[in-house]
């Protein structure tokens, strides 16, 4: 992590604080509170509500964050006041304000984030996995939500909590959970807009829902991909006809695979819009080669691909831009085409496909979905009625220069806890609430981190905790928030 413009202090903060003493608490705190806990946060199908529209009447989500709430009742910091928020139509919030320690000299605000919402289950787990059953197996809880991002809420107040316990000192604290992440936030926004004073100013972001690439060391994520989702829809035929004898009739699925062919490379996967590209910072350059360098030579390192697969790029450095500062395309989903075995000798009126196109942090979504909504539907092949519906779109985010004290507290909290030097890197997903803050707040520091590493596989099979990364983490958490605490 590289701080910009100033050169390092030569005072590192951190120093005033104990993390032996922390690290001891965090231990204790994870196994006999947070685990146990996150078992029971685990059973709750508390998907997100784009994939459970009757989310309020089915009740899960009200289960988990009353799950939650209870917990940080028990655990936050004396003077804390933990609240639900409501507003009419919309998911929850759980906030918990904490007032600064009596020695803190910085005046703004700590704001830590993270969501309770699920993914949904998906296919694929292993025989003696599910989503809704934790399983602890060696040093991982396996059940769906546990990283992603179930753990946050938890991990943001032992942290605090950890750090009075130890001596230390924080700045007035915010923890947001949100309950609409995994469906893009359309829920946020207005909370934030509610809870604008009790927000305060922030001046600190600690966000507990991004990635790592490995469980040695903090890593620390500098970037976040927008996200353009829609729908392509092919017809051509007012109804199914037999299709042996309707050979002649374009079929509608051909026709989609050529309009694909018009936005990306079928052999190299590039996309070929330059709409949807943007520059990639020298700093952000120089941060993938060293990433690269930790990660080693195998631009497989963490994907489960089958066995003969390989990557479509060779080396780590370019697997690492193509994941974080080049636009991607994914077809997450279908319909009109019958699961195998359902279907009949027939030439199908139309197909839908689900289209992902993932953003560079700095390019322009509303750009992206111009172009790809006049490409796709321009002069279509035989006259077919094309039509691309989107379904929304999400800003990416770049991190600002990074605070000299900042640098150093990353530093000396990740050797501290980890016995190894931080690392920082681009992540391929979306954070939305990342780009609301950086324009709320543009003055604010961001520590954005997490849990999820290799074969950690958030929003699919077999998902899980790397539970000595989330004790890490949480220890140096609570090394940059004292630090923070020690700024004037």
């Amino acid at each position: 992590m590289t701080p910009d413009p100033d050169p390092p202090t030569d005072d590192p903060p951190g120093r005033h604080l104990d993390l032996g003493a922390v690290g001891r608490f965090v231990d204790q705190a994870w196994a006999t509170e947070i685990v146990p806990t996150l078992h029971d946060y685990i059973r709750i199908p508390n998907v997100s509500p784009i994939f459970d529209p009757a989310w309020a009447e089915h009740g899960h989500m009200a289960r988990a964050v009353e799950l939650v709430r209870d917990w940080c009742h028990r655990h936050a910091p004396a003077g804390a006041v933990v609240d639900v928020l409501e507003l009419a139509g919309r998911t929850p919030v759980l906030l918990v304000e904490v007032p600064a320690t009596a020695g803190a000299t910085a005046e703004g605000t700590v704001l830590l984030y993270g969501h309770l919402d699920k993914q949904p289950p998906m296919t694929g787990w292993r025989a003696d996995l599910g989503p809704w059953e934790p399983v602890l197996e060696d040093d991982r809880l396996y059940g769906r939500g546990g990283a992603d991002d179930g753990y946050s809420a938890f991990a943001a107040l032992t942290a605090l909590q950890a750090v009075e316990e130890a001596g230390g000192e924080h700045g007035r604290c915010v923890v947001l959970i949100e309950a609409s992440e995994e469906s893009g936030s359309p829920d946020l926004p207005a909370h934030v807009e509610a809870l604008a004073d009790r927000l305060g100013a922030v001046d600190l972001v600690v966000a507990l829902d991004s990635g790592c690439g490995d469980y040695d060391r903090l890593w620390v994520s500098t970037s976040l991909r927008g996200v353009v989702d829609g729908a392509l829809r092919v017809d051509v035929l007012t109804e199914g006809v037999h299709s042996g004898m309707s050979t002649g009739a374009p079929d509608s699925f051909r026709i989609a695979r050529h309009l694909l062919d018009r936005v990306e490379d079928a052999v190299t996967g590039r996309i070929l819009l330059p709409a949807l590209f943007a520059d990639v910072p020298p700093e952000r350059e120089h941060q993938l080669a060293e990433a690269a360098a930790v990660l080693g030579d195998d631009p497989a390192f963490d994907l489960p691909l089958v066995p003969g697969a390989r990557p479509d790029v060779d080396d780590v450095v370019a697997l690492l831009r193509r994941r974080t500062w080049e636009p991607t395309l994914t077809v997450i989903a279908a319909d009109g085409l019958p699961a195998i075995g359902a279907g009949g000798a027939v030439l199908r009126p139309s197909t839908s496909l689900e289209l992902s196109f993932r953003l560079p942090p700095t390019s322009d979504p509303g750009a992206a979905v111009a172009a790809i909504t006049d490409v796709l539907t321009a002069d279509p092949p035989f006259g077919a009625d094309v039509r691309f519906e989107l379904f929304g779109t999400m800003a990416g985010w770049d991190a600002p220069p990074t605070a000299p004290w900042l640098a150093d507290a990353v530093t000396v909290a990740s050797a501290a806890s980890f016995g190894a030097p931080a690392a920082a890197m681009g992540i391929g997903g979306s954070i939305p609430f990342m780009a609301m803050l950086g324009e709320r707040f543009p003055a604010a520091q961001f520590l954005v981190t997490g849990v999820l590493g290799p074969a950690s596989n958030a929003h699919g099979p077999n998902e899980f905790l790397h539970l000595s990364a989330g004790r890490h983490v949480t220890t140096c958490v609570a090394a940059v928030v004292d630090a923070h605490a020690r700024t004037a």
